[in-house]
């Protein structure tokens, strides 16, 4: 019998676009019978992390034949995992510490069990701690029961937050807007001031959040106030708004998806194909109706996605809901857009505020983390790994 040996090296796109694509193909058969949702990464398997300030990509290939059978991408940042009062001022200060994710865990159907998927994770986090990252974490589906074994039982990552994942359709009529509300259309600058001095000790904001509002997926942000107080005319800019806001505000930023990847659900019957385009078609013709339609998810489609949702005041949720209809019609402007998604803490206060199909959305995607080095200081926030969840965590569209 010949012992098939496997070597990790580092994606080279000269030579291993079609591999990766091949395996990739072959991971995302659904079951049978039943419908799958399928990615395209539009010819860059890099894309899910190219915006991060520091990535990797490995690959594992059979030595002999020069087959690619496996694959996983890493990416590095600082983020906030804690917080301390200032001593002077005794304001709340963010605790950052430099964190890793994986994603794009892949092993091809006929290679797996052979330690293959081990042998990646472990050579990514080696990059991981060469890098100077001090934790490192992943996301899943809580029934994925084998890449959670592979983490919690060979990785020793323990769970870690359960986040929910809100997914709405994106409709053929517009959304209303709430005429108590006004909506004021932020620049990066005053969207950076403003979420740096409200929402920088929220868990996982990233420290470059800069290079995240200036990036071009970034379609913009968005900030709801109470109709009476500023508009977009008499906006004061983020530093006066902070010392004088109304009692009530909201904000939100939409990341465009579509130019990174597409989706495609598979395996639809005909039946469920022609009631979602029914629906459509009557949203289309009667939209006074307002018609909860089914979007077109049985062809390539893209998709926007809400981060640093968040607010104050009494009327924070009311702000949300008028925010995510605007957002909601911006996504309908825009071509090839079938769905908004968003993420937030499974007791976010926000949360009543985004409306979203069960059917779409995922209640508890998991997380998990691990400490990648007992050398390091405990520091004010101790080890982040047992640290309990809070009300609120930042999602970076860079790694949706």
């Amino acid at each position: 019998m010949t012992v098939e040996i496997i070597t990790v090296r580092e994606f080279d796109a000269t030579k291993d676009c079609n591999g990766v694509e091949d395996v990739e193909r072959k991971c995302e058969v659904g079951p049978s019978g039943k419908m799958s949702l399928f990615t395209d990464l539009l010819g860059d398997p890099i894309c899910r992390v190219r915006n991060s300030p520091a990535y990797l990509m490995l690959v594992a290939e059979i030595d002999e034949e020069n087959e690619i059978v496996g694959m996983i991408r890493g990416c590095i940042k600082t983020v906030t995992c804690g917080k301390k009062i200032s001593r002077t001022s005794k304001n709340k200060l963010p605790i950052y510490t430099k964190v890793a994710y994986i994603l794009g865990l892949r092993v091809s159907p006929n290679h797996r069990r052979m330690g293959i998927g081990l042998k990646l994770v472990n050579r990514v986090e080696q990059w991981f701690r060469d890098n100077g990252a001090e934790y490192s974490y992943m996301a899943t589906e809580n029934d994925n029961y084998a890449s959670v074994k592979l983490f919690t039982e060979k990785c020793n990552y323990s769970k870690f937050r359960t986040p929910s994942i809100l997914v709405n359709p994106v409709y053929a009529h517009k959304r209303t807007v709430s005429s108590r509300v006004n909506i004021i259309k932020l620049g990066p600058t005053d969207a950076e001031s403003l979420y740096r001095r409200r929402f920088s000790t929220t868990e996982f904001f990233p420290r470059d959040i800069d290079s995240v509002l200036r990036n071009k997926l970034t379609l913009g942000s968005f900030l709801a106030l109470p109709r009476g107080s500023y508009n977009a005319d008499t906006w004061p800019g983020s530093d006066e708004f902070l010392s004088k806001s109304p009692e009530s505000w909201a904000i939100l930023s939409v990341w465009n998806c579509k130019d990174v990847f597409t989706l495609e659900v598979r395996g639809a019957s005909k039946v469920k194909k022609a009631f979602a385009k029914t629906t459509r078609v009557v949203d289309k013709l009667l939209p006074f109706l307002k018609v909860q339609s089914v979007p077109e998810l049985f062809k390539p489609f893209g998709l926007h996605f809400w981060y640093g949702l968040g607010g104050e005041g009494p009327r924070a949720v009311e702000l949300v809901k008028a925010l995510c209809a605007h957002a909601h019609n911006l996504a309908k402007e825009a071509s090839g857009i079938s769905v908004v998604a968003t993420e937030v803490a499974t007791q976010e206060p926000l949360k009543l505020g985004i409306p979203h199909w069960k059917r779409l959305s995922c209640a508890e995607d998991l997380w998990c983390i691990k400490r990648l080095g007992e050398d390091y200081s405990d520091g004010a926030v101790g080890d982040w790994t047992k640290s309990p969840p809070g009300l609120s965590i930042f999602v970076d569209p860079r790694e949706f």
